[in-house]
């Protein structure tokens, strides 16, 4: 199999695991590759070398292919380094497959992708596709379709069009502005809990708390009403559960065993599959649990979102 759906590959100071990466995307001859690498701390000595290691590893590519690298010579953080990279390879070609260096893909992961962002390539309705399922077969609705839809992008191997990306904005200090609590209601499946959890990250988020990118993509799905197309099996692993991970704390998440897509991938109706979803928020993301903790780290404004929240609970139960 040779990938031609360009392939953009975001690492930063792990050469052992972009080794890796490199060695499956060997077996598969990817035919236009870009590489965004971040710069170094400059608080920690032992960056440069790790940082000019993964650059290095670059010499290792040695099929026929067009590379093109952005290489930052400072750190720019999580989440400016990986949003910036994502504009940087969207503004130059109109669609394509993303990968970490710690995500390990299966190789129908890329063909799932491809063949998706033909399908959907016109579809307004379809934000990105997802080759991480973090759902098991007994928490979907349809565990025998190839693939469904959920509110909620899953960024450990994924995919998506320029005309998604251009809907992406990394400043969410007015996320309050950007989607009404009604609609983040609905969006969540019109649960509490979910509404509470996902509001809580877009303020921590939108206050500094955290230095990320993803939650403002799900944000940007939640906010237009966009669904990612997601594998039902898993396509990829993710082995960057580590202590150089930036953000090692959801390493708890049990995910299923990574399997092979299977081919012909039938057309699934554009509709989220709410059990799947509700299965995620409640075991994988674990948010029953977690509201109480992550409110303590949201900005003091955000109890009038609590009080709009409870407002609408009533309402929906009256």
């Amino acid at each position: 199999m040779t990938i031609t759906t360009p392939v953009l590959v975001l690492a930063f100071n792990r050469p052992h695991l972009l080794a890796g990466l490199i060695q499956r995307l060997s077996t598969l001859r990817p035919q236009e590759i870009y590489v965004a690498i971040d710069g170094p701390r400059a608080e920690r000595p032992d960056d440069s070398n790790a940082v000019t290691a993964c650059r290095k590893l670059l010499t290792d590519i040695n099929w026929p292919c067009t590379i093109h690298t952005q290489f930052n010579e400072m750190n720019l953080g999580c989440g400016r380094a990986v949003s910036s990279a994502i504009t940087w390879f969207l503004d130059s070609v109109d669609h394509g497959i993303i990968v970490e260096d710690d995500i390990v893909p299966d190789p129908t992961f890329f063909r799932f992708c491809t063949t998706l962002l033909e399908r959907y390539a016109d579809d307004d309705r379809v934000l990105a596709i997802s080759g991480s399922s973090l759902v098991p077969a007994s928490g979907q609705t349809r565990p025998e379709l190839p693939y469904r839809f959920s509110q909620v992008p899953n960024v450990w191997g994924w995919a998506l069009w320029r005309r998604s990306w251009e809907q992406y904005t990394f400043d969410i200090s007015d996320w309050r502005a950007m989607i009404t609590t009604r609609d983040l209601w609905e969006a969540t499946g019109r649960s509490a809990t979910g509404t509470l959890f996902w509001g809580a990250w877009f303020d921590m988020v939108a206050n500094g708390e955290i230095d990320t990118w993803d939650i403002q993509l799900v944000l940007t799905a939640m906010r237009y009403r966009k669904l990612t197309a997601t594998s039902n099996v898993q396509l990829t692993e993710n082995i960057g559960f580590d202590t150089d991970a930036t953000h090692p704390s959801i390493a708890s998440a049990q995910t299923p065993p990574m399997q092979p897509a299977s081919f012909p991938l039938v057309d699934v109706p554009v509709e989220v599959d709410t059990r799947a979803d509700a299965w995620a928020r409640r075991h994988q993301l674990m948010a029953d649990l977690r509201v109480p903790q992550i409110l303590q780290r949201t900005s003091p404004g955000f109890d009038n979102f609590i009080k709009e929240v409870q407002e609408v609970h009533r309402d929906e139960a009256n």
